[in-house]
């Protein structure tokens, strides 16, 4: 066989050769994500990044340019401010409270127990429910008159506490709402990665004498740390967004307590009909998530080899 036969075969009857039809094979598989993509996500980001710089408002038909007028107006908008650190307080406290009960659900269904897939069905069920019925069985739970959680805590003294009538305890009763209803997703998250760490690292730990509480910090947390940073990186870019438990449980209050930046760009773009202004919150809110995220990388993924 010539090679000039060799060269003629590998490169197919249109003159391509393999790789580069797996690359056309590849994107062709990929364009009706791309064309979606493409269509409802990229346009519509660069719509809100235009329309951030005009007062551009519905019932209007004038729509003039104001540049960064909208930016500048956001820097002493007080109401901003306000919803900005309870959304970073409110985000800090889930995506800490989802990572660690999801990490010891993790562990405490990973061991060799009896009804281990019961025990995982049941952790997860709270992942599988609407916004909406979270919020009603917890406004119910959290009721300062006849809610449960005032019921069991009076058993040890505790004065009936009004959960989501305070202005200093409704992040936190928003925040651990959202842990019971979504530490499902990370506890799989963890499940799959602790059954990815090999067995005989923790039989040869036990041989030199590691006690559980070693193998734990020298062995399971550093080789968890890609699994970590999936979680947490997952769970700040979720829970920065977070509109409908502050909507449904408490609409916002007391006073403005628990607005966050979602549910202040709902009532500027929606109520207040003030587009161009409400586009600046947008951008802006995801420029914070990218800083995070990227602290995220840094912080934590600094040393994860994948």
């Amino acid at each position: 066989m010539s090679v000039q036969k060799v060269k003629t075969e590998k490169s197919g009857r249109l003159g391509i050769n393999l790789k580069t039809r797996e690359i056309i094979a590849a994107y062709l598989f990929l364009a009706p994500f791309l064309i979606f993509f493409a269509v409802f996500v990229v346009r519509a980001v660069a719509s809100a990044v235009q329309m951030s710089f005009f007062q551009w408002e519905i019932l209007r038909p004038a729509r003039p340019y104001v540049g960064l007028a909208n930016y500048q107006e956001l820097l002493s908008d007080a109401v901003w401010w306000e919803a900005l650190k309870n959304t970073v307080i409110f985000a800090l406290l889930t995506v800490v409270g989802t990572t660690i009960v999801g990490l010891a659900a993790a562990i405490a269904v990973t061991r060799p127990i009896k009804g281990q897939g019961l025990f995982r069905v049941l952790l997860y069920m709270p992942q599988l429910l609407s916004v909406g019925a979270v919020g009603l069985i917890w406004v119910w739970l959290l009721n300062s008159q006849f809610g449960i959680i005032n019921y069991i805590l009076s058993f040890f003294g505790v004065s009936p506490i009004n959960w989501l009538g305070d202005p200093n305890l409704v992040i936190p009763a928003l925040s651990f709402t959202t842990i019971w209803w979504t530490f499902g997703f990370p506890m799989l998250i963890f499940i799959a990665g602790l059954q990815g760490i090999p067995e005989s690292l923790y039989e040869a730990a036990k041989i030199d004498g590691a006690n559980a509480r070693q193998s734990f910090l020298r062995i399971t947390l550093p080789l968890l740390r890609p699994t970590m940073l999936f979680v947490t990186v997952t769970g700040f870019i979720s829970h920065f967004q977070v509109y409908g438990q502050p909507l449904i449980m408490s609409n916002g209050g007391p006073g403005r307590s628990s607005y966050t930046v979602i549910f202040y760009l709902y009532q500027i773009a929606w109520r207040a009909f003030r587009m161009g202004y409400g586009s600046a919150v947008a951008i802006v809110l995801a420029g914070i998530i990218a800083v995070f995220t990227l602290g995220q990388f840094l912080f934590i993924g600094r040393d994860v080899e994948y």
